[in-house]
């Protein structure tokens, strides 16, 4: 009843219409997005059929034996069709894992997708994964808002606010990515000694393929960009892939005045509002400075979750 079939280029527009019809997937796994960086990736996608229909996807890649939840997105694992039941995700685990023995793969490093980007309930594959005896080998920890049972900013988010209003700070949505991606890199190149994953070009070229979806908020100054936030819409949540101030901003309270608009008018009609992670070294290290700043804002914790399935 459950059969799984390989993902190929000319498989585009019936991948992005099961993406669409999905009860958990985002524009993340649209192919437009998946594969702006297909060369850094050796792609092993599926779409699972159940009586010949495509009921749902496996967006993955694959890398010395091992098949990844596609290692070029935050999340990954089963994109599901509201008509699959328990049974049928429990087959497709099955299914999948005897496929892959037989070619030789030697295990399965798997990323849910967190139940904030769950249209309806979706933890069918938390429950398989179990089954599957999987290890859990990741927890990182996000900051996410209840638009409809939002915390109180900390005093210090506050005092940012009106401080940056004094100053006259204007909030604003913004094209000019060039301008913020040169403060995010000198931020990210002063603390950690890299750049953004995205390059401005890549965000760009993203941002135009999906402009309903990828915004860039700014608030400015005298001379310019002093903060930004690149959002990203999805549906009932909104997450934040990027935020960065420069000095001046860092002093003047742009960033709480950001936030202010964007949780309390922008995106007030959301479910979710997602601050994105504040670990690294696959949750073992927490940036207590990083998530202090979300909590300020009233963000809670959801987990990013990976697992492993040993297949030998």
């Amino acid at each position: 009843m459950i059969e799984i079939v390989r993902y190929q280029p000319e498989d585009k527009l019936k991948w992005n219409r099961a993406v669409e019809d999905s009860k958990n997937g985002t524009f993340l796994f649209h192919r437009d997005y998946m594969d702006y960086h297909s060369d850094r990736f050796n792609d092993c996608s599926f779409f699972i059929l159940r009586k010949g229909v495509v009921v749902g996807l496996i967006p993955a890649n694959e890398k010395e034996n091992v098949l990844y939840s596609h290692q070029g997105l935050t999340y990954g694992g089963l994109l599901l069709s509201s008509k699959l039941t328990i049974s049928d995700v429990l087959s497709v685990f099955e299914v999948l894992t005897n496929w892959l023995k037989a070619n030789q793969f030697e295990k399965v490093i798997y990323k849910p997708i967190p139940y904030i980007y769950h249209k309806i309930a979706a933890q069918e594959d938390i429950y398989a994964l179990f089954v599957q005896k999987a290890k859990k080998i990741a927890c990182n920890i996000s900051s996410t808002i209840y638009q409809t049972n939002q915390l109180k900013f900390i005093e210090s988010r506050k005092s940012g606010i009106r401080k940056a209003k004094n100053l006259g700070l204007e909030f604003k949505q913004s094209e000019e990515y060039i301008a913020f991606w040169e403060l995010l890199n000198q931020n990210l190149e002063h603390k950690y000694g890299k750049n953004a994953v995205h390059s401005v070009s890549e965000m760009t070229y993203l941002a135009s393929k999906f402009p309903n979806n990828i915004k860039l908020y700014t608030a400015t100054g005298t001379n310019g960009i002093v903060a930004g936030t690149v959002i990203y819409e999805m549906g009932q949540t909104v997450h934040v892939q990027y935020i960065s101030a420069n000095e001046e901003g860092k002093n003047s309270g742009a960033l709480d005045l950001i936030f202010d608009e964007l949780i309390f008018r922008q995106y007030s009609n959301c479910q979710y509002f997602d601050f994105g992670q504040s670990t690294e070294d696959m949750g073992n290290y927490l940036n207590e400075r990083l998530i202090f700043q979300k909590e300020g804002f009233g963000g809670r914790g959801t987990v990013y979750e990976t697992y492993e399935i040993d297949l030998i």
